[in-house]
């Protein structure tokens, strides 16, 4: 089986200048490095001079953000000093906004979080006092984390859609009633001090992947989050995709069928988020006596915590539990042979609190119907699994945001005119 086409990581200039930019390579190439990255590796992958290397490096050191990781030797002559992130040179706070539950992670400079903690969402008809509730989880959760606040650079927020990422505001969700044209961004900065982004959740799952996950995803994967909703971020070619307004991802009318096999013609189709979001899951397993009937009544936001009882009942040896659950995963896997077609990917990561629930027996059916699937299966496979960092990923990705923003290489941040 041939390899699909390399892509050339971004590489540094020469130019005096371009020492922010260059900085932001450098590190980037040290945190994508296992076990750590000598000098002459950093010039030969970015093409800057050994000059140019040393003196960044040097700059790193002073700012403890790098640090020594021993030495390594690659045959005769002097061993190489291997440079490794340091993960206690910055931290990041990540706040999900889930619809049934929001969670709090504290990240050290790898994307790993040390400290994390949730609540449940509550009900609102006015804001401002979840609001002043979530400054009081932020500052305590840095607080009890005994980390220097100091090197504290900014809170991450992940919400659902759609969110005014330019303004910084929650304009409407579907499944978060009240939270209407609510300014996030601007009251967590105000009353934390410290700089602060919002983003889509899904958009924060992918960076998370980038920045924390261990392997890494390729440079052309889907983060599927599955939780309250269902929805999709995106990587190609290694850049994390955002749409017009940042609010790609929403995959809710995507037509999808829980019938045909590769090379059959399809079923019927539905909607995926008709079908396959856990509150309708929960209302068909009432309708079927597979519940009682009052879950056919579960609200969306109840449905993740719901979903754990049908889950217990699949594992307990019921039948008709455990095909409410493959029926769910074959429309995942239909939506996900669209969605790896059309943009040709190589890697499907899932994860979300349903997911997590639902991954056992999901995964025996998506991975073979996509990868099956596949268009392009003669040239790459098709890998599928789930997320190695848990049921808190969108959490680590709001983390992930602030790290990104600050030491992500993006061409946008070259100087203009270059």
């Amino acid at each position: 089986m041939s390899k699909p086409l390399p892509v050339a990581p971004l590489r540094g200039s020469n130019l005096p200048h371009l020492a922010d930019f260059n900085e932001t390579i450098v590190l980037d190439m040290i945190r994508r490095a296992p076990g750590g990255c000598s000098r002459a590796e950093l010039a030969r992958r970015t093409g800057l001079s050994g000059q140019t290397i040393t003196n960044i490096a040097r700059r790193l050191f002073e700012r403890d953000l790098i640090r020594d990781a021993g030495k390594a030797s690659s045959g005769p002559g002097k061993p190489r000093t291997l440079l490794e992130l340091n993960p206690d040179g910055q931290y990041a706070v990540g706040v999900h906004l889930d619809p049934a539950q929001i969670t709090y992670a504290l990240l050290d400079f790898h994307g790993r979080p040390i400290a994390t903690t949730s609540h449940r969402t509550p009900s609102v008809t006015e804001t401002q006092p979840v609001l002043d509730e979530l400054t009081v989880h932020v500052e305590t959760l840095i607080a009890d984390s005994g980390v220097d606040r100091t090197r504290v650079i900014g809170v991450g927020v992940a919400a659902p859609g759609p969110v005014d990422v330019v303004d910084g505001v929650v304009l409407n969700p579907p499944l978060l009633p009240g939270w209407v044209n609510v300014p996030l961004r601007e009251h967590l900065h105000r009353t934390t001090g410290l700089p602060t982004v919002l983003d889509k959740d899904v958009i924060a799952g992918a960076v998370a992947e980038q920045w924390a996950a261990r392997p890494k995803p390729s440079r052309n994967f889907a983060f599927v989050y599955v939780g309250t909703g269902i929805g999709v971020g995106l990587a190609l070619n290694g850049h994390v995709l955002r749409g017009t307004s940042s609010n790609i991802g929403d995959i809710g009318l995507l037509p999808v069928t829980d019938h045909g096999e590769p090379g059959e013609a399809p079923g019927p189709f539905s909607a995926l988020g008709a079908v396959a979001s856990a509150h309708v899951v929960m209302r068909e397993a009432a309708r079927l006596g597979v519940l009682p009937a009052d879950f056919g009544e579960v609200q969306p936001a109840e449905a993740a915590a719901a979903f754990r009882i049908l889950r217990a009942l699949a594992d307990g040896g019921s039948a008709s539990a455990a095909g409410l659950l493959r029926t769910m995963a074959e429309y995942l896997g239909s939506g996900l042979v669209t969605i790896t077609n059309l943009l040709d990917l190589d890697t499907v990561v899932l994860g979300g609190p349903v997911w997590e629930e639902l991954a056992p027996y999901a995964l025996p059916i998506i991975g073979p119907k996509v990868s099956g699937s596949a268009v392009a299966r003669t040239l790459h496979d098709v890998t599928v699994a789930s997320t190695e960092l848990g049921e808190n990923v969108t959490a680590i990705g709001a983390g992930c945001l602030v790290l990104d923003r600050k030491f992500g290489p993006r061409l946008t941040s070259m100087p203009a005119g270059i």
